[in-house]
């Protein structure tokens, strides 16, 4: 029997976490060896990548930049195409745009071979759109498919918190509006750049969606057969810590506060939290998570929660970026891997979620 083999390219913010965790947990989830690609040798990311390695994965490296790792003490005996082709699974945790090119690169001419390709957030185009407890049986049922889009970490919190509180347990028709604002962080406390001085609005440049956040979410849904009516916004602040979300979500069935919590404790994807600042949030999971990240899809802040006239669910919620798509990262590639048993072997991870925060 072949080798299980898992190649990550890239090592940000959601690539090296993502590499960590898939070494750390390789046994659970049956896989036999991790790889990954780094683009450029950089000096400041040496102590990065020597972690890695030191964890189990092996770096694969562009022919031409083998003798710059070589410099600052990083040996390579794999190059980047021989990495890819000889891989099960390739997660591309690269930056906007760079997968739908890999794709046309690498991916398409070695997929013959291969059983899956994934990509990150806004890669309109790459494949199937894809959240860890929304739409996983559409992958099941899609088992030939090969290429998978793991949507955007607001798209995930936007995605669970609708799916949550108004679809799970009364069906799509339960929904008859969906409205969000998206309250970004500025970058993420490894990036450097990007800071801005001040709040900063954004536009909206979707006619019936706003922001590509509702777009997205509704895209994701629509593989399920959903027709949803949603609509976001989406602005900057001057933080490094994370995303909130504000939602508001007018149900067709009466709904009540207890009705609202109940739904979301029973939900093992949902934390919640009598926290309300970002940076303590953010603290706990530096502190607890695997990396420093929460693998829940949405922090809910339970006092933020408000019921109006028995159908309008108000509230606030955190986005666990990285977190959650990391999560849906894992959980595609097992797909891919084990597509009899993958709820199975993705079971292991459980023992990384919070209930509370």
């Amino acid at each position: 029997m072949s080798k299980k083999i898992v190649h990550v390219v890239g090592t940000g913010t959601i690539g090296e976490p993502l590499i960590g965790l898939l070494c750390d947990y390789k046994d659970q989830l049956g896989i036999d060896q991790v790889t990954f690609h780094k683009n450029s040798p950089k000096k400041d990311d040496r102590s990065k990548v020597l972690s890695l390695l030191k964890r189990g994965a092996r770096i694969a490296v562009n022919e031409d930049q083998r003798n710059g790792f070589k410099n600052i003490g990083i040996e390579s005996d794999l190059i980047t195409e021989e990495a890819i082709s000889r891989s099960s699974v390739v997660i591309d945790c690269t930056p906007s745009g760079v997968g739908r090119s890999n794709k046309e690169r690498f991916y398409q001419k070695f997929s013959e071979n291969i059983k899956g390709f994934i990509a990150q957030g806004s890669e309109d185009g790459f494949g199937m759109k894809y959240a860890r407890g929304i739409n996983d049986k559409v992958i099941k049922e899609n088992s030939d498919n090969k290429f998978i889009q793991v949507v955007s970490c607001n798209t995930h919190n936007i995605s669970c918190i609708t799916n949550t509180i108004a679809i799970k347990d009364f069906g799509p028709d339960n929904l008859k509006e969906g409205r969000f604002m998206c309250i970004r962080r500025a970058n993420d406390t490894s990036q450097e750049g990007n800071f801005i001085a001040a709040p900063s609005v954004g536009i909206h440049d979707h006619e019936n969606f706003g922001s590509h956040h509702a777009k997205d979410s509704y895209d994701l849904f629509s593989t399920l057969g959903y027709d949803l009516n949603m609509f976001s916004s989406a602005m900057k602040v001057n933080s490094q810590y994370m995303h909130v979300l504000w939602f508001y979500l007018k149900t067709k069935e009466v709904v009540t506060l207890n009705d609202v919590l109940e739904r979301l404790h029973r939900n093992d994807l949902v934390a919640t939290t009598s926290k309300n600042m970002t940076s303590t949030v953010f603290s706990f999971g530096r502190d607890h998570g695997h990396f420093g990240r929460i693998l829940n899809q949405t922090v809910v802040v339970e006092q933020s929660l408000h019921v109006k006239n028995d159908h309008e669910v108000y509230g606030y919620c955190f986005t666990p970026q990285d977190g959650n798509s990391i999560l849906s990262s894992i959980s595609a590639t097992e797909h891919f891997l084990y597509p009899h048993s993958f709820e199975d072997k993705v079971q292991c991870l459980n023992e990384l979620f919070f209930e509370e925060i």
